[in-house]
């Protein structure tokens, strides 16, 4: 998990995934079967502060906003700019954010 922005509207998390070659540890050690490989995903979590809620991107909708991300690097947005996109990410959110 790395955070990547934070004001005081929006907080964005990219969400990475395990490292290759962790071995679960719900697998037992003397399975002979080779383990189902599974895809590393990552993905984004974006938290609309002033709502408290919360949409997760992942699979294309993560690709483009990491190419959203990539743009901004290259070009150096304001903070409203990078706000005013969040802002339209965050009317995906449905998810009240828990605390747990």
């Amino acid at each position: 998990m790395h955070m990547l922005y934070d004001s005081e509207s929006f907080v964005v998390v990219h969400m990475l995934p395990d490292a290759p070659g962790k071995q679960s540890s719900s697998q037992p050690l003397n399975d002979t079967a080779p383990a189902a490989p599974q895809l590393a995903r990552h993905g984004f979590e974006i938290v609309d502060k002033r709502s408290g809620k919360e949409v997760y991107l992942d699979g294309s909708w993560a690709e483009m906003f990491q190419q959203q991300i990539l743009a901004w690097q290259r070009e150096t947005p304001t903070q409203e700019e990078v706000e005013d996109t969040l802002d339209r990410y965050a009317g995906l959110a449905q998810n009240p954010v828990v605390v747990h």
